[in-house]
């Protein structure tokens, strides 16, 4: 029996996919998918053969947010559950975030709550035409999680991260890109072809050397500048050294496409 139920994991060639599958749910967060993210991110972050992941949903939906049915079930108990299902989802933001491999998050629908949490978290986000973005949080009368505390006023300022906690404004997939939500929007028909693409792409790349650039780009707004110039000092220098930077450096010098093995 698989150890997923409330997503879909596989890999091949050595890119992981994770496919949100809760479709009679609109994908909502319960335990289950929040303890089943957590394992998947912990293979994409443990798994060496894996060099690019890509995050997405089944249907026309990416992910409504948290399973709030699951929370009016848990009833005076809901405090204990929702510091369970945030405990897993918050190591799976944590080693998607801090794994090697760029994760490719490609929108194929709605994203509220954690969904939309899910949906910014990505080194990079494809997002369909038919795309809608909204917090909804406050709308429920909880606060955020997911990470998007953390990452949305860094991505649109803080007086835009306000406006969309407090008021839960819906973003169309244009206006997503126009306030740096998302990398690229794409026809909904092309989603897929363009995610993969970019995960054979990133997954024929130099794996070391994105994953310190990931580290780098994690700590951009809490590192002096003095602290950040040393990381970055290592980590050039880590990578020149590693069979990948030695290959870009010889590919160069040598006018080639450089092979890198990751």
């Amino acid at each position: 029996m698989s150890q997923f139920e409330s997503i879909s994991f596989e890999k091949s060639n050595g890119i992981a996919t994770i496919t949100l599958n809760r479709p009679d749910a609109a994908h909502s967060v319960d335990l289950q998918m929040a303890q089943e993210l957590m394992k998947a991110a912990i293979i994409c972050d443990t798994d060496k053969d894996i060099r690019a992941v890509v995050l997405t949903a089944s249907g026309k939906m990416f992910c409504a947010g948290g399973d709030v049915a699951s929370f009016h079930s848990a009833g005076a108990g809901i405090d204990v559950l929702l510091k369970e299902i945030t405990g897993n989802l918050h190591a799976a933001n944590s080693r998607f975030a801090r794994m090697r491999a760029p994760l490719i998050v490609a929108v194929n629908g709605t994203c509220a709550g954690a969904g939309f949490s899910l949906a910014i978290s990505g080194d990079v986000v494809l997002c369909s035409d038919k795309a809608k973005f909204t917090s909804a949080y406050t709308a429920l009368g909880v606060s955020p999680d997911g990470s998007s505390t953390h990452l949305l006023p860094k991505l649109v300022g803080l007086r835009r991260a306000q406006e969309l906690y407090y008021t839960n404004r819906v973003l169309s997939a244009q206006e997503a890109l126009d306030w740096g939500l998302v990398t690229r929007v794409v026809p909904a028909d092309e989603l897929t072809v363009e995610a993969e693409k970019l995960a054979a792409q990133m997954a024929a790349g130099p794996t070391e050397a994105y994953g310190r650039t990931k580290e780098l780009l994690l700590t951009t707004y809490s590192n002096s500048l003095e602290t950040q110039l040393e990381l970055e000092s290592r980590g050039i220098a880590y990578c020149g050294a590693t069979r990948d930077g030695q290959e870009g450096i010889s590919a160069f010098a040598e006018k080639r496409k450089p092979t890198f093995k990751g």
